[in-house]
């Protein structure tokens, strides 16, 4: 099995505690169930970015005021979602100014926790930008919760200058086949995020063991399906949704 390559798994990996990362609902207008039952008591949230049109928004939304003041008041982090790249180019690309601009606007309209670094670069000659970018971030925010949403395996500086990583985000037929990269070993498990769509619900016990044994105690798995590019499958939730809750929940482990 290709998932248990990479690494060798120990005995903090085994027995992590998994709750869920979500990369971002639709606007709390189109899906008030979804943000509702963020809130529900015993929900294995660590945190939920915020994404109100691609970005802050150009004025605030009290829809989404109210959906991030809930989740703050259960104890889930909100992220501002700040995406790196400009569209339709690649990773990395946007200006400093812009990225903190928007920042300051999450920071004032919605009181977030931290942010959430969309489409982050992975390689090395990017890493003195993105690095500066986080100590920007974190001195507007006093113990900002910083995510960089890679996606995939980036150069392993990038661990040392946030609190988590996505290393892998893309399609269940992707993921089961995946492999990790070994520098990760040198990391606790909570220092990384895998984001699976297209998960059935038979193999999910499979998902979250590939997710345990590779260390990743932050995960979004979901049956939705992104339809060769042309949706969303993050902005919904999954249809197994009280299944999954249930499951890590009860920190169960392998």
């Amino acid at each position: 099995m290709p998932y248990l390559t990479g690494t060798t798994p120990t005995t903090s990996s085994t027995l992590l505690r998994t709750g869920l990362g979500v990369p971002g609902y639709a606007h709390p207008l189109l899906a008030p169930t979804e943000w509702g039952e963020l809130t529900r008591p015993g929900t294995p949230v660590h945190w939920v970015v915020l994404n109100v049109a691609d970005g802050p928004g150009t004025r605030p939304d009290s829809h989404c005021l109210q959906a991030a003041g809930r989740l703050r008041s259960t104890g889930v982090r909100v992220l501002g979602h700040l995406d790196t790249a400009l569209l339709g180019t690649a990773h990395g690309t946007r200006a400093f100014g812009d990225v903190i601009s928007e920042a300051h606007r999450y920071l004032d309209w919605y009181r977030v926790d931290g942010f959430f670094l969309n489409r982050c670069p992975t390689g090395p000659a990017a890493l003195p930008e993105i690095r500066r970018t986080v100590t920007a971030l974190r001195a507007l925010r006093d113990k900002a919760h910083i995510v960089l949403g890679h996606g995939t395996h980036p150069h392993p500086g990038y661990a040392e200058c946030a609190d988590q990583l996505v290393t892998f985000r893309g399609s269940w037929s992707d993921y089961r086949w995946s492999q990790v990269a070994e520098w990760t070993a040198d990391h606790p498990a909570d220092r990384f995020c895998h984001f699976v769509h297209g998960v059935p619900r038979g193999h999910l016990d499979e998902a979250l063991r590939i997710a345990r044994w590779q260390g990743a105690a932050t995960i979004w798995f979901t049956d939705r399906t992104d339809r060769g590019g042309r949706t969303d499958p993050w902005e919904t939730m999954p249809g197994y949704w009280d299944e999954i809750v249930s499951r890590i929940g009860t920190g169960v482990s392998e």
